[in-house]
């Protein structure tokens, strides 16, 4: 039995907390925020602390601690249990120690999500346990506390926060799917951040597979002693993993034809390139391959299409929490666009977003970035919130036009996720 302090009541502590508790641990686990909502179940093994972090924990024997990647590693009250040697792990770390799963791991700053959730997908056709985990949404314990003894094959996507508290975690195959600057709120600098990316195959060895990036220069850069086989994939050159004829190949093994894909944009031809390969290493066949990259509808609050009205098409891109993000789903149309853009300071900057305002036909812009991102688009209408900004969007739009929300800034100067902020703007769409 061993004494275990839990650090954040969100998704990943929440599920972690249960499972220790299945396993018969005692439990501490403690929140600097009220928990809300409040916890659903109780146990003598569980205490629960909530509204700080109490410098009295330092006091406490515990064998390890197990931190939600929401709580920043340079979190000062971190530093009274590593300076008494005692383990800071996350919930992956924990839970993939307790079963024999294999592992295809996603990191890099954009395209991670709709990656996992592809290859969670494919994956789905070997077992229907199998599926995509991590960061993406719903924890890995949840997955452990139901299957503790099948073998099953897990899409993982992984955040740089995440990464740091595995020092065990071993993948079969994994991929940097791009590194642009992010969390420069949290990490140092750059180098910090795209250093730590790496990690997600430091436990690799032998025939696991790192899938390569060569369209990006710093992936190419920053993944040159990697202690297992390297696969390398292009959009634009020759490599392992290609494009030719239409179609995607794995040296001469055509793993789907492009006319099988259904979402918009060559990033997602990337994406989907990058799902098929992991799959293929981790056994889904060819056939089974190809069906799932024809079914594949796309990830909620990615480019997702929201509804047509007056032939004007509305899109929820809630997820591009930096600029980087935007400039993609930016590439992915034709059509004029209408940016609906703003939110949280993240320090990452805009400046990426400027080669495509060329092709923004109007730019809305709300929340605590508004007047930065107008710096960038002096012609850009300055407002409160994504209400207002939805309403005039409808207002401007001719036929043929595309409404694109696409914030380029985290969440939480108004909202609690870009999950929350996503439904309520497909809300707003769906009211027009």
């Amino acid at each position: 039995m061993m004494k275990v302090l839990v650090l954040g009541a969100a998704r990943s502590g929440i599920a972690v907390t249960r499972l220790l508790l299945k396993l018969n641990h005692i439990v501490i686990l403690n929140d600097g925020q009220i928990i809300n909502p409040p916890l659903t179940f109780s146990d003598p093994k569980l205490s629960v602390i909530e509204g700080s972090h109490p410098l009295s924990l330092w006091d406490e024997n515990f064998d390890v601690v197990i931190k939600n990647p929401g709580i920043p590693h340079t979190l000062t009250f971190l530093k009274g249990f590593t300076d008494k040697n005692i383990p800071i792990i996350n919930e992956i770390e924990y839970a993939s120690s307790l079963v024999d799963y294999t592992y295809g791991a996603i990191t890099g700053t954009n395209g991670k999500t709709t990656t996992t959730a592809l290859l969670g997908d494919l994956l789905k056709q070997l077992n229907p346990h199998n599926g995509a985990y991590g960061n993406i949404g719903t924890a890995l314990s949840d997955l452990v506390i139901d299957y503790p003894e099948e073998k099953l094959s897990v899409a993982l996507e992984i955040a740089a926060f995440q990464l740091l508290g595995t020092p065990h975690f071993h993948p079969l195959v994994s991929v940097i799917m791009n590194l642009t600057p992010d969390h420069l709120d949290v990490f140092k600098d750059v180098d910090d951040y795209y250093t730590t990316k790496t990690l997600v195959y430091k436990n690799q060895s032998g025939e696991d597979w790192f899938l390569r990036n060569l369209d990006d220069k710093n992936v190419v850069h920053y993944t040159q002693n990697c202690p297992c086989k390297v696969i390398e994939f292009s959009l634009e050159k020759k490599a392992d993993l290609y494009l030719k004829d239409e179609a995607v190949w794995l040296w001469d093994e055509k793993l789907f034809d492009l006319s099988d894909l259904h979402l918009v944009g060559m990033h997602n031809v990337q994406n989907a390139m990058v799902a098929a390969a992991m799959a293929y290493k981790m056994g889904v066949s060819l056939s089974q391959i190809q069906e799932g990259i024809r079914n594949f509808a796309g990830v909620e609050h990615r480019i997702e299409f929201v509804r047509e009205v007056n032939k004007v098409k509305y899109y929820n891109d809630s997820k591009g929490t930096n600029a980087e993000a935007t400039v993609v789903a930016l590439k992915a149309f034709k059509h004029p666009v209408i940016l609906l853009a703003g939110g949280y300071d993240k320090k990452t900057g805009f400046d990426a977003l400027i080669p495509l305002l060329g092709q923004v036909k109007k730019m809305i812009v709300y929340g605590e970035t508004k007047f930065q991102l107008k710096a960038l688009y002096p012609n850009a209408i300055v407002l409160d919130n994504l209400d207002q900004a939805t309403q005039l969007a409808y207002s401007l739009a001719k036929e043929e036009d595309v409404v694109l929300f696409s914030p380029a800034c985290a969440s939480y100067d108004q909202f609690d996720n870009y999950e929350q902020r996503g439904r309520i703007f497909k809300d707003l769409v769906h009211k027009l």
